[in-house]
């Protein structure tokens, strides 16, 4: 029986690489890999053996005999991705990845150092490219005392098997070469030009960290905020533990229908008890399970078909969530079906075709999905009532009642002390990760970038792999060539440093330790962790860690 890739998918390509019949695509030096919801497997080629789910991350394969009811749907969506043929005839391999992304080969003398500012996927891609190469020391910077950045904040909770990348994080993270300094902030704590006095190069994988914002009248005004934020919030992110998420209204509506919005949407309508299997925060559960919710309106300015979900997504949430559409609305979809010629397109139209049509009688929560709505307005004066549209292309105008008004438009990337930057596009300029001077388009010495800052808020976790290994790619080859400049002070000097101007760094040790305490709550409460929303919690968890074994210093002093 063929393996079967469903919604879990991270898309690092690691079962790529393990395949032995090369039956998984688009691999990472295909065209379509940087935009494909996710990776697909040909029932036709699969040998049935395996080697794809020990390399998975995050357990999103398994044979077809072992999918559950709503599992089921991704049999057809992976044999879709292939073009039919004769029975038994199978396509020829047409990956060439071991030529075009060969490992980067230091064959410079000495060691090689680079920081990595930033620990979510992106950073520990690098970090995990970088420490292949012997002679390689590598120190990841974040400004929180947690690590794993968006997998840890932004993954909805209820999708525990994504966030098990973070297991590949921590092997990597135990790495004797590789440093953590977390709860340091660089641009505050340390510049980027004192970086370099430590380290041939410094890496950003900073992300895109705020939101688009919606420019219409009344936003801003409270009972409005970003679904990025109510995430965050939902996560227990220490800057956000304090959002005022009203749901006292019965309705909630959603501005974008995204993967974002969805995540949200289905986590405001879902049982609290089913949550309180998750690592969700204390507060929001608590908020949850006093909720008056009973609608959550996803609204999107374009029709159907050109919904910005990706069609795992539909299939996961339409399988444990009540959605609906306005008759309206189905008739948009019947029309856009007649005319759509995308097969990925036709395959999400055809699920919202059998979604039920929505009536005044709710039985239990509901995500009612709506097209054609332009915002125009908050309705309400000292607080959101709700918001009124435009239908897209006329001046008629929609009013929805709803306590909070969620936007969710998408991610943007902010500047970088020390860096130029691009307003328009929101990233660092660059070519393949090198950093450019933008007067001049020379790569600036030293400066590299990785992940959404490099390229914009695109892809999914496992997308920061294959971007990450080509920035890391031309680290090497810059370092091969001398054009990278020598550190002024030992490696060893760096601790020191960054302690004398955080106290309150969070180290490898501390992290386990923070990670303990918060494993040892969830198994007391039945739950995967109790997470920490306090920094100030944090770091006296943290500072509380065991000293480690003074030979285990020393040894670890000598790698270094």
């Amino acid at each position: 029986m063929p393996h079967v890739i469903t919604q879990s998918c991270c898309s690092d390509g690691s079962c790529v690489y393990a395949c032995p019949v090369n039956c998984i695509h688009p691999s990472p030096d295909e065209p379509g890999f940087a935009t494909a919801e996710m990776l697909y497997i040909d029932p036709v080629a699969c040998v049935d053996c395996g080697a794809c789910v020990s390399a998975c991350p995050v357990g999103a394969i398994a044979p077809d005999r072992n999918l559950t009811a709503a599992q089921l749907p991704f049999v057809e969506l992976n044999a879709s991705f292939y073009p039919e043929r004769p029975a038994g005839v199978k396509l020829p391999p047409t990956s060439k990845l071991a030529p075009v992304l060969p490992a980067p080969q230091l064959r410079r003398g000495g060691d090689l150092t680079v920081a990595v500012v930033g620990s979510g996927p992106a950073g520990m891609y690098a970090a995990d490219e970088l420490l292949t190469q012997k002679g390689v020391r590598v120190s990841v910077f974040d400004k929180l005392p947690t690590p794993f950045g968006l997998v840890r904040a932004g993954v909805a909770p209820d999708h525990q098997h994504t966030k098990g990348v973070t297991r590949l994080f921590e092997r990597m993270s135990k790495h004797p070469k590789f440093t953590f300094y977390l709860n340091v902030e660089v641009g505050q704590h340390i510049s980027h030009e004192e970086l370099l006095q430590y380290h041939h190069a410094v890496l950003y994988t900073v992300g895109a960290p705020t939101d688009r914002r919606l420019d219409i009248a009344g936003m801003g005004i409270p009972g409005t905020q970003t679904a990025t934020e109510t995430v965050a919030w939902i996560n227990g992110h220490p800057d956000f533990a304090g959002l005022d998420v009203d749901l006292s209204h019965e309705r909630v509506v959603i501005v974008g229908n995204g993967n974002v919005a969805l995540d949200v949407a289905r986590i405001l309508t879902a049982d609290p008890d089913d949550l309180a299997r998750t690592d969700i925060s204390d507060t929001a559960l608590q908020t949850l399970r006093g909720s008056a919710v009973r609608e959550v309106v996803i609204a999107a300015r374009r029709g159907p078909a050109d919904s910005a979900f990706t069609l795992p997504e539909l299939i996961g949430l339409t399988s444990v969530a009540d959605v609906v559409l306005d008759a309206d609305d189905h008739e948009r979809v019947r029309r856009d079906l007649e005319a759509v010629d995308d097969a990925l397109t036709a395959a999400k139209l055809e699920i919202l075709a059998k979604l039920p049509v929505a009536t005044a009688a709710v039985s239990r929560p509901r995500i009612r999905l709506a097209y054609r709505l332009t915002p125009h307005r908050i309705l309400g004066a000292d607080r959101a009532g709700g918001i009124e549209f435009r239908r897209t292309g006329t001046e008629e105008a929609v009013s929805v009642e709803a306590g909070l008004v969620l936007t969710s438009i998408g991610y943007r990337g902010a500047p970088i002390a020390g860096l130029p930057f691009d307003e328009g596009a929101a990233v660092v300029p660059n070519f393949q990760g090198r950093v450019l001077d933008p007067l001049t388009g020379d790569p600036v010495v030293g400066a590299y970038v990785a992940g959404w800052i490099k390229r914009g808020p695109t892809g999914f976790i496992g997308t920061n792999k294959s971007c990450s290994m080509q920035t890391v790619a031309h680290l090497v080859d810059d370092f091969n060539a001398g054009v990278l400049t020598d550190p002024v002070d030992r490696p060893t000097a760096l601790d020191r440093f960054v302690r004398a101007r955080q106290p309150d760094v969070v180290d490898a040790a501390g992290w386990r330790a923070i990670d303990d305490a918060e494993t040892a709550r969830g198994r007391d409460a039945g739950r995967p962790r109790v997470k920490f929303t306090d920094v100030a919690d944090m770091v006296a968890t943290a500072a509380a860690a065991p000293e480690p074994p003074l030979a285990r210093r020393l040894l670890a002093g000598l790698l270094r």
